[in-house]
């Protein structure tokens, strides 16, 4: 389990409560509840924090790294290589 730095955790929020987060194993999660009144648990993978919300995760965990970048070139409207 890669444990997040203090420094990068001081200034991570999360992006629908805008609450600071804190690292518990393998997720952060928000200091504020949500909606529902339940914090929310963003996971880590290969030590990078996901934060997205709830709705959008399970979009963006199954699109490939190919989609990801056609999404990137479509909203910066560049078409260069890496």
């Amino acid at each position: 389990m890669p444990k997040i730095s203090a420094e990068l955790l001081s200034v991570l929020r999360c992006p629908v409560t805008g609450s600071s987060l804190v690292q518990e194993g393998d997720e952060l999660v928000s200091t504020m509840p949500g909606e529902t009144g339940e914090m929310l648990h963003y996971p880590i993978e290969d030590g990078i924090p996901l934060l997205l919300p709830p709705e959008l995760l399970p979009a963006a965990t199954a699109a490939s790294s190919d989609q990801h970048d056609a999404v990137l070139h479509t909203a910066t409207g560049r078409l260069d290589d890496h």
